[in-house]
């Protein structure tokens, strides 16, 4: 799951949103969609706009915004940004809200469309023959939920590996790891000491709840699933999941958990100048493509690379790939104004222009076939690094459920003690957990 600032929900997160959804849907029925206009219509009027970016992406999004308007000057957009999921699910509980709902996260993708508090775009994708050939399909997979799609993309995050160019030089490693193995290695030879015997910089973190450490970006690197063909979870049969857990316990007793959460204590706001890698305090971290605006604005002293995320030793074939989600636009049940939200939502999700513009101001990856080759792309060596891992075949996203993220959010429950050193036997509690999402899941179930 991704942090509340760029795309996903914490365990508590989650859950409350999960809940409040639930509530609101368990005792009022959601309104049924209203029939769309016909071919050829001219939208007109104002929409409200909510989304979670803050500061210089506020400020890029408020300018694609006026291009939008300046386009269509028949539609008015009143923005709010800084509203995250949760003032959102709220709002559209209390029959409320905003016409137009941007999420950071996928994991309400499921909720949001079997319950109908964001309303089915198919009808209006229909009927504007909009080409979702266009949209790549791990984007198109995690955009719908069984058929249903309640959401349009609104650009991309793909995950690597940033590397301290100077640290390596230093340490006399060449290049990134490419293996597990190797990332433990470089970890242990990249980490200082100072003479109280505490860490001064660790080489690589890899505690789950560190920034970007979770269950859903590092599974990629051993092709590790999450649910069956059947729905239920995978995570106690899959061989994946205990060959990743193994390999970073192992890395966590070799460190130390208690000087590692004591170290991990003094870092700080992961979106700020006082970032732990920004800072030097690790010289290798998991983190999304975004990182790179961040590091120009906030230390362009630095020298850093970025790399496809280290793979299993016994799944060479998987480098290159990585996780990848994204950002997700929707029209609320609530809105007032459907016609002139779709017309804002096919905009920002579809015009070629308008995407390569928002890629460009975030630094976020593009999400259609013709924004990623648009030559007004701004793509340097380290952005280009996350773009061939979006497109890489082997790159996996989070499945959708009609209860959220409840599975990653049982996981995180677990994998907490499992660092810790509370579980004597992985596969006992691998099982337990396998168990306990499938009942989680199964309250998620549409009524």
């Amino acid at each position: 799951m991704r942090n509340l600032r760029r795309g996903g929900l914490t365990a508590a997160a989650s859950l409350a949103s999960v809940a409040a959804l639930t509530l609101v849907t368990a005792c009022t029925p959601a309104p049924k969609q209203q029939p769309i206009a016909s071919p050829g219509v001219t939208a007109s009027g104002t929409i409200e706009f909510w989304h979670f970016f803050t500061d210089r992406e506020a400020a890029a999004i408020a300018s694609v915004v006026a291009d939008f308007e300046a386009k269509y000057p028949n539609i008015k957009v009143v923005v709010k940004d800084a509203q995250d999921d949760d003032k959102m699910t709220q709002a559209i509980s209390a029959g409320q809200g905003p016409d137009v709902g941007l999420s950071y996260s996928t994991d309400i993708v499921g909720k949001f469309c079997s319950t109908g508090a964001w309303q089915d775009l198919n009808p209006y994708i229909a009927r504007d023959k909009v080409d979702l050939g266009n949209i790549p399909a791990p984007v198109r997979q995690y955009t719908e939920y069984q058929g249903k799609r309640c959401t349009m993309p609104f650009l991309s995050d793909a995950y690597g590996l940033y590397y301290n160019k100077t640290m390596f030089a230093a340490a006399g490693i060449s290049g990134p790891p490419k293996t597990l193995s190797e990332l433990a290695a470089d970890a242990k030879a990249l980490t200082k000491v100072d003479k109280s015997g505490k860490f001064s910089v660790v080489g690589f973190d890899p505690l789950y709840g560190f920034y970007e450490n979770s269950a859903a970006h590092f599974a990629p690197m051993a092709g590790a699933g999450w649910l069956t063909a059947d729905g239920k979870s995978a995570i106690g049969t899959d061989a994946g999941w205990k060959s990743l857990l193994s390999w970073q316990k192992g890395l966590i007793d070799q460190f130390g958990y208690a000087k590692l959460t004591q170290f991990q204590s003094g870092f700080g706001d992961e979106f700020s100048a006082d970032n732990a890698f920004e800072k030097g305090q690790v010289a290798m971290n998991i983190d999304g493509e975004y990182r790179i605006a961040f590091l120009a604005a906030d230390h362009p002293e630095l020298d850093y690379g970025v790399a496809p995320m280290p793979v299993a030793d016994d799944h060479p074939e998987l480098y290159g790939s990585g996780y990848i989600t994204g950002n997700v636009i929707g029209i609320s049940r609530n809105s007032k104004n459907p016609e002139a939200a779709w017309q804002f939502i096919k905009y920002l999700s579809t015009d070629t222009g308008a995407v390569v513009k928002l890629a460009n101001g975030i630094k976020n990856i593009p999400t259609t076939e013709k924004s990623l080759s648009s030559p007004k792309l701004e793509v340097d060596d380290n952005f280009k690094t996350f773009v061939d891992i979006f497109a890489n075949p082997d790159t996996a996203t989070s499945p959708s459920t009609a209860n959220g993220a409840v599975y990653q959010t049982q996981f995180d429950s677990f994998l907490q003690k499992w660092q810790r050193g509370d579980v004597p036997d992985l596969d006992a509690g691998l099982q337990q957990v396998d168990e306990e999402i499938d009942n989680a899941l199964q309250l998620g179930q549409a009524p």
